[in-house]
């Protein structure tokens, strides 16, 4: 199982503010408005001060800690530029409801890569101290010229990815992704099809870990067959569709995929092309999100509980804060649900043994 890495890293031993503002050629405070309110500073100043923190290994922990004497009661929420929004909808309001009811404000900021200037900002954002901690749902740890998240000092919480060296909520996708094909070889199926995630997404590769171990002690007279190339995304099962149509004969009488959202696109392009679910091919999706219920047929799924994975990640992240020094990372397993619908059924005369 992949683990993003929590790059090590912290201030020069000796080095001090006035360091980083002699090797800047600027003044103290400059130094400290760069990382504390960099809006207020001209971008060439700004650049210069990033450039020497870099060289000399600055990192203002005690004064970013100073600053959060007096909490600001506000709360970063990191997503990625390119997510699934029906899915993390549900986990955002988890999130702002406990957040809300325990008085604190989120601010929601969106990444697509570890570095880049938006992860620069955010980073800026969370050493000026109107940050108290922050919640990820984009299994990325910021890393901006030598400094990342880590050295804020600010208590991370991590949902639906493993990140070291954060408090980490997740579900238990691989053993419900088990289940889910244990349920489908009673119904009958032999052959499978797997509508795979982005390469590298931690989701991805766990839930793709789990079923091919499960495939591997089920025992032989099975096949699975993985999709060149997807993501979480409809288009993703669409393209996916028009590959197991070309197939004829050869196709597989059972599909899981990645998310509901690839398996929705999946099964609503075999359908128009005259293929019979589940009549003709099982399809099961993973997440649980509300146009699962609305398709025809209802999408069998694996349900997370999305709105408790937002609540659960708060409560951990308002517990860390008020504790006021760090703490040992915290990892705590949901359960996920599998809701087996009209869209999975037994296999086919033909798919039988």
């Amino acid at each position: 199982m992949a683990l993003a890495k929590n790059r090590v890293g912290g201030a020069a031993q000796g080095v001090r503010i006035g360091d980083v503002a002699l090797e800047a050629g600027v003044s103290t405070a400059t130094v400290s408005r760069a990382l504390a309110s960099p809006d207020q500073v001209r971008p060439e100043l700004r650049a210069r001060v990033h450039a020497a923190v870099a060289k000399l290994g600055y990192t203002p922990n005690a004064a970013a800690r100073q600053l959060r004497v007096k909490r600001s009661r506000t709360v970063l929420v990191v997503t990625r530029k390119r997510w699934s929004a029906p899915f993390f909808a549900e986990v955002l309001r988890g999130l702002d409801a406990e957040f809300a009811a325990a008085g604190y404000a989120m601010v929601l900021g969106n990444v697509d890569s570890v570095e880049g200037e938006r992860s620069r900002q955010l980073m800026d954002l969370m050493f000026s101290g109107t940050i108290d901690g922050a919640v990820l749902l984009s299994g990325l740890v910021a890393s901006v010229d030598g400094r990342t998240m880590f050295d804020t000092g600010l208590p991370l919480v991590s949902l639906c990815a493993a990140i070291e060296g954060t408090h980490t909520i997740l579900t238990d996708e691989d053993a419900c992704m088990a289940r889910a094909l244990h349920e489908l070889i009673a119904l009958g199926h032999r052959d499978f099809l797997y509508l795979c995630g982005p390469a590298g997404n931690y989701n991805e590769i766990v839930r793709w870990q789990a079923l091919s171990a499960a495939f591997e002690a089920a025992g032989p007279g099975l096949t699975l067959t993985r999709a060149s190339q997807g993501d979480f995304s409809m288009e993703s099962g669409v393209e996916a569709a028009h590959e197991f149509l070309a197939a004829g004969e050869r196709r597989p009488s059972a599909v899981i995929a990645v998310s509901d959202e690839n398996a929705i696109g999946f099964m609503t392009t075999i359908q128009e092309a005259g293929v019979n679910v589940p009549g003709e091919v099982s399809v099961l999706g993973f997440d649980g999100i509300e146009f699962a219920d609305f398709c025809r047929p209802a999408l069998s799924t694996i349900r997370q509980p999305r709105f408790e994975l937002g609540r659960t990640g708060a409560r951990m992240l308002i517990e860390a804060i008020a504790a006021d020094t760090p703490q040992e990372p915290i990892r705590h397993v949901l359960r996920n649900e599998l809701d087996l619908r009209a869209s999975t059924g037994p296999a086919p005369v033909r798919s039988r043994p």
